[in-house]
């Protein structure tokens, strides 16, 4: 049985079911360092108080020689503050480590993964974040077990403080940027540009409580390369009514573990794949159904312009 070497920040809140499952897989990697950080019950829901204290019951259960550090707040600051400011905590004490929520479920070669990457790229400041999730179905992006893109999932992830230094929650340095065009830049797709530009508008604006978008957006903006494994090493098992955005599934729920070469291979090109970058974010921003509309318009106009 393997034994991971990272210390790892567990994030947990009001779902037993699945925070138990994620947590023996942490129990069967006995890591030596574990830090467990959990919201507390929202204001007047009863079920929040039981379910919180079942969380913390199960993360408490330590069997194994484990340094154990605990942020277990008493009232609730919601998914923005309550992930981020954990995340500050973790890097705080660490130089880099592994990040598992509730109900992202990770394989063993998950562990190993980031143990191999987290020292290998540790002073390498193009490299910024450690991916766990694959979205390719099977198609390998590089001649390595990885390969570099702009994408930063957070279903498992391993970063260093050296990266998370430049996170802002609020995004400030950016509210008055020609966002829009830095996107463009970025996916050089006009609908992505556009999803991102008004995603970060709405950040601004306190109408997305969430820490993940600001995470990805601080690495896409910093050029940062993240590291995607060709395999997939998360199953996202948090969709559905329980969950605190991922309510209906997109095809990237409960995906199946792969199997992570014995040897990893360091791939050749240090450069993002935008084909393997645009597989995964086309299904969820609906392209091609948008792109085939947009077309359909412009052909309307453009008959509509002749038959004057």
């Amino acid at each position: 049985m393997y034994t991971t070497k990272s210390p790892i920040l567990f994030l947990v809140f009001n779902r037993p079911s699945t925070t138990t499952l994620v947590f023996e897989k942490i129990r069967k990697v006995k890591p030596k360092k574990l830090y467990i950080a959990a919201d507390g019950p929202r204001i007047g829901n009863i079920s929040d108080v039981t379910r919180c204290i079942e969380v913390k019951n199960i993360v408490s259960n330590i069997d194994w020689d484990c340094e154990v550090k605990t942020l277990f707040r008493d009232e609730n600051l919601g998914c923005k503050y309550a992930v981020s400011s954990s995340i500050d905590w973790f890097f705080a004490n660490e130089l880099q480590g592994i990040i598992l929520e509730d109900d992202c479920l990770p394989s063993e070669d998950f562990f190993k993964f980031c143990d191999e990457m987290l020292p290998h790229y540790a002073e390498d400041d193009r490299v910024r974040f450690i991916n766990g999730s694959n979205f390719q179905n099977g198609i390998k992006h590089s001649d390595g077990s990885y390969y570099f893109s702009n994408l930063s999932l957070v279903w498992g992830w391993a970063s260093w403080r050296r990266a998370w230094k430049d996170y802002d929650v609020e995004l400030k340095k950016y509210i008055n940027n020609d966002n829009y065009n830095s996107f463009l830049t970025i996916f050089n797709n006009k609908f992505l540009a556009q999803d991102w530009n008004d995603i970060i508008n709405k950040l601004h604006k306190n109408q997305i409580d969430t820490w993940d978008y600001q995470w990805a957006i601080t690495n896409m903006f910093n050029n940062g390369l993240s590291i995607m494994p060709n395999v997939n090493l998360i199953s996202n098992i948090g969709f559905g009514a329980g969950a605190t955005h991922t309510f209906n599934g997109n095809s990237f729920e409960n995906l199946p573990f792969g199997s992570l070469d014995s040897v990893i291979k360091h791939p050749t090109v240090y450069l993002p794949s935008k084909e393997a970058d645009f597989n995964s974010l086309k299904i969820e921003h609906n392209i091609d159904y948008r792109t085939k509309k947009d077309q359909r318009k412009k052909r309307n106009k453009w008959l509509k312009f002749w038959k004057k």
